[in-house]
């Protein structure tokens, strides 16, 4: 979910094997992401790290929860106004380890209702079905989705409005709200591989990377929340 991607000349423009090395470029970036996300998790479990850190967080969801979606929006804005590859790749390494901390407690609460780990595994299942399915979507149709970006910001303020509301009402935000940000995401999950196959100037693949990252997370964070909540 991002703009002012004006560097150079949108990947559309460039030569079909520029262009495909630039959308497998992006692929590649978000698939370490996603694996050094995993080993993170795995140290952190495996040290008892997780457990010392969840604890303060377990105790302050509602926080932990406007943190997450911040972090998902500050991502998805922020690399693309750094100019160089440096700090672009800095940026999305200190991207990645936050947002490890930030799912420690949602993985711990879901490993004590189910020390298997199979509602995790069923979790990041689900998400990587619809991932495949959405950016396939994308890919197969080479529709332009920009015009999502309205959907999302309006999206934005929608969900921060009624978080802001279940503190000041005392609401529940229970699972029809992880369904409509299921949702969300998945609308973010195509804005970005659109605008990776269209829009992105040819420098600018970290930001593209972090971008599509951020809306995955967003993704697998709410399937767990819905399979948790159903449990």
């Amino acid at each position: 979910m991002q703009d002012n991607m004006n560097s150079m000349a949108p990947v559309s423009s460039l030569a079909v094997s520029d262009r495909s090395e630039f959308i497998w470029k992006c692929y590649a970036h978000v698939v370490g992401a996603i694996l050094s996300l995993v080993a993170i998790e795995t140290y952190l479990f495996k040290s008892g790290v997780a457990w010392a850190i969840a604890q303060p967080m377990i105790n302050s969801p509602g926080t932990v929860l406007i943190a997450f979606i911040a972090l998902s929006w500050a991502a998805s804005h922020f690399a693309h106004r750094l100019q160089s590859k440096t700090a672009q790749y800095a940026a999305f390494a200190g991207f990645v380890v936050v947002w490890a901390l930030m799912f420690v407690p949602m993985l711990a609460m879901a490993l004590t209702m189910d020390t298997s780990g199979s509602m995790i595994e069923s979790a990041a299942g689900m998400t990587v079905f619809g991932c495949v399915a959405l950016i396939a979507t994308v890919m197969i149709t080479r529709k332009d989705f920009s015009f999502l970006r309205s959907v999302l910001v309006w999206g934005f303020f929608i969900v921060m409005g009624l978080i802001g509301a279940s503190f000041l009402f005392g609401w529940n935000l229970g699972t029809w709200f992880s369904v409509g940000m299921i949702g969300f995401a998945g609308v973010a999950i195509l804005y970005d591989t659109s605008n990776i196959m269209h829009h992105y100037p040819q420098d600018k693949y970290v930001a593209a990377s972090m971008a599509l990252f951020a809306s995955i997370a967003m993704m697998f964070w709410y399937i767990l929340r819905l399979l948790m909540s159903r449990n």
